[in-house]
């Protein structure tokens, strides 16, 4: 038989275990493509995702809205198209759920087009990189993690310390001055904190210039996976058709491997390392390789990774750090001691160090500050034992420098100014150098390192 003489499809369903619905079907119809979006004529409102053929004329699909009314034999048809989103510069300020429906109590959106979540990435010869830095006024990122135009920024961490804030403060920080547009997924994070994102970039005037997509917490697994390719689609919109360069913001891409997880398991399919899908590996790369830059603009991407129990080598936070550019890893040592932002500098990394890029003089200071700091790791456990009086002299020097440029390090937010009651402040790059140097060479010397927890910049102290 010929594919002319095969029927459309109409299939009915055979079963529904959870957010997986399977679909059986007669091998005389025209079987419907990966991601295209399954619908019933009863039920319009039913949306099922093509996600997986069987051998036993089955077809499994994610379905993206309620189980409730589905039951056997409910026949469904296909759309013969994937699911799309409303884009257009009309979305901006707005929040928009993954199937478009706004989410802010807004009026309807209007003059938009509509684009499928589903499609590769650029192709090799499309894609273009560079060298520009973006200056984000934290201290500790344009210093230690400096990061370019089009790369990808992941803020590394577990529960409760400080992911979302630091990510809501860099929003708030480059997009005052970024010419270009700005996207914003929340993937599985809780609704309230979405609340407070919103809030906070109403009140800081860069509003209108960020879409938002939500797919939070309390929806179910397989929005919350798809959530991250529509997302990425509104980005590549922005990149390829208005030409634009994109900030992409995404909270958080951990969330999106665990819903990604949850549905494998509905599925029955056999787990690989620690329990995570098979398709761990396949599923990441094809989100991150659409973040990337072309000749029609680029997108730079910030990302917050959940780690969870704190266990940096876990399989799906090494997935997701292998595509990243530069990697901050917040401790939680640091949060107990009140130290915000509480990066780890000895564990963060960035490509972007290098002196061809940042120049000799930031490198050549970042590199000694480093030094100094692995060396106040080794003194402190010392300091705990004997105290600081059995320091030597040039340990005793090199003790109270490193003191002092952790805490200049530390830096009051705008985002968090209601909760600290400290108004937030910006520190140009080439400012953070000029001090990070004078501590380094002894100047601050006869200051106490009190002095320097929460300033922006050396000028403040008297």
């Amino acid at each position: 038989m010929t594919d002319l003489q095969l029927t459309p499809f109409k299939g009915i369903i055979r079963a529904v275990r959870g957010q997986i619905v399977e679909v059986g079907y007669d091998s005389r119809q025209a079987l419907p493509e990966f991601f295209h979006i399954l619908t019933c004529p009863q039920l319009p409102e039913v949306k099922l995702e093509v996600y997986a053929y069987s051998s036993t004329q089955s077809i499994y699909c994610l379905c993206l809205t309620s189980t409730r009314n589905l039951h056997r034999n409910l026949v469904v048809e296909s759309t013969e198209k994937p699911l799309s989103i409303p884009v257009g510069l009309s979305v901006l300020g707005r929040i928009i759920n993954l199937f478009g429906e706004v989410q802010d109590n807004g009026p309807a959106l209007t003059e938009v087009k509509y684009i499928p979540i589903h499609h590769a990435g650029p192709t090799y010869n499309l894609v273009k990189t560079g060298t520009e830095l973006i200056e984000t006024g934290i201290k500790q990122i344009d210093f230690f993690t400096p990061f370019i135009k089009g790369g990808k920024i992941g803020f590394i961490g577990g529960a409760g310390v400080g992911k979302t804030v630091l990510m809501t403060e860099l929003l708030r920080n480059i997009t005052v001055s970024h010419q270009g547009v700005s996207v914003f997924g929340g993937i599985g994070e809780r609704i309230r904190e979405g609340k407070e994102l919103w809030e906070s970039l109403k009140k800081s005037g860069v509003l209108e210039k960020t879409a938002l997509i939500y797919g939070q917490m309390n929806e179910n697994a397989a929005i919350r996976f798809r959530a991250a390719a529509a997302a990425a689609a509104m980005a590549e919109y922005f990149r390829d058709l208005e030409k634009k360069d994109v900030l992409f913001f995404v909270d958080n891409v951990f969330r999106f491997i665990q819903a990604g997880n949850e549905v494998s398991t509905l599925l029955g399919a056999i787990p690989s390392e620690l329990g995570y899908q098979a398709t761990l590996e396949s599923e990441i790369a094809n989100f991150e390789n659409r973040l990337v830059s072309t000749e029609n603009g680029s997108i730079t991407s910030i990302q917050a990774v959940y780690v969870p129990a704190d266990e940096l080598s876990d399989p799906g936070v090494i997935a997701i750090m292998s595509h990243l550019d530069s990697v901050l890893v917040l401790s939680r040592t640091l949060t107990s001691r009140g130290l915000y932002p509480p990066i780890d500098v000895l564990k963060s990394s960035s490509t972007m160090l290098n002196r061809w890029i940042i120049g000799d003089e930031h490198y050549e200071t970042a590199t000694h500050a480093r030094e100094i700091l692995h060396g106040y790791e080794s003194l402190s456990r010392f300091v705990a034992i004997v105290g600081e009086s059995e320091l030597s002299p040039k340990d005793r020097t090199l003790y109270q420098r490193a003191r002092k440029l952790t805490n200049y390090m530390t830096q009051p937010f705008f985002t968090a100014e209601a909760q600290t009651g400290r108004p937030g402040a910006f520190v140009p790059r080439s400012k953070t150098i000029r001090d990070v140097k004078r501590i380094i060479n002894g100047e601050l010397d006869e200051v106490p390192a009190e002095k320097l927890l929460y300033i922006g910049s050396l000028d403040e102290i008297k």
